[in-house]
């Protein structure tokens, strides 16, 4: 018998997780992938336990080519339907653009890009057929801002381009059924920093401008069950897109500069 499920990209840690857990609250048969069996594993029976849903994992890396193949064709073996689909998973490379090599920048095109592509154009045909899907596309508010400093020269545009990926499936989609959600989310207390070496940076961001994941998270799959084309949570957050998509390049970046830990220097 086939299931209903949401299926959650980097859902091991930070918002990802917090995701899962708030879809699991809601009585949603989740589906995790990530690449840490270990974590997903013990994810997974902490979700059945707490919230009494379906719950199930696959291992897999995003920055391989082969991984949307293998969560998909898990997913169809398992009979599981994917009505939900949450494409979270990312980082960032701390590192100027002449540093890497053009495995590593693929990779992250992969994961940030390419992936999120792969994995919605293989789910999105039952989703016609049911006519009925939601799809989360968890972006940035560097999607709105100047390229940066220090968080790799490709971060900020492939975030626009998921945007503008989103604006898409919702002008060819909608009308079907199928919604989706870019979440843009600005500085939020993750694994994220850490993991990408931009803790530091982090770290002298003013705390009225940090958000925790789990607000963030519920704010996120409120939006998406709305059919929201944008979510961008918090006032100042949605003032910092305004001043981005209104005020001259220079002077945002000069705002920006006293804000956000170096960024533009």
């Amino acid at each position: 018998m086939t299931k209903n499920y949401a299926l959650i990209t980097g859902s091991t840690a930070g918002i990802g997780l917090e995701i899962a857990h708030e879809l699991a609250r809601r009585g949603y048969n989740i589906l995790l992938t990530a690449r840490r069996e270990d974590r997903l594993k013990e994810i997974t029976q902490q979700l059945i336990q707490d919230y009494g849903v379906h719950a199930d994992y696959v291992a897999a890396d995003l920055g391989d080519a082969s991984a949307p193949e293998k969560i998909f064709n898990f997913c169809a073996s398992s009979n599981y339907s994917v009505t939900i689909l949450v494409n979270n998973a990312g980082y960032s490379i701390n590192k100027k653009f002449h540093e890497t090599g053009e495995e590593e920048e693929e990779k992250f095109l992969r994961v940030l890009g390419i992936g999120v592509i792969a994995l919605t154009k293989r789910f999105i045909p039952e989703m016609l057929k049911q006519r009925s899907g939601k799809i989360m596309l968890v972006s940035s508010l560097a999607a709105f801002a100047p390229p940066a400093t220090g968080w790799g020269a490709l971060y900020g545009p492939v975030k626009t381009f998921i945007n503008r990926f989103g604006d898409a499936l919702n002008l060819n989609y909608r009308s079907h059924g199928i919604t989706a959600t870019n979440v843009c989310p600005g500085f939020t207390v993750t694994e994220f920093h850490t993991a990408s070496g931009m803790q530091d940076a982090m770290d002298e961001v003013p705390s009225f401008m940090k958000k925790d994941s789990k607000t963030v998270a519920k704010g996120a799959v409120d939006a998406m069950m709305k059919g929201k084309s944008v979510w961008v949570p918090g006032i100042l957050n949605k003032l910092i897109v305004f001043l981005c998509n209104t005020l001259p390049t220079s002077l945002v970046i000069r705002m920006s500069s006293s804000l956000a830990g170096g960024r533009y220097e």
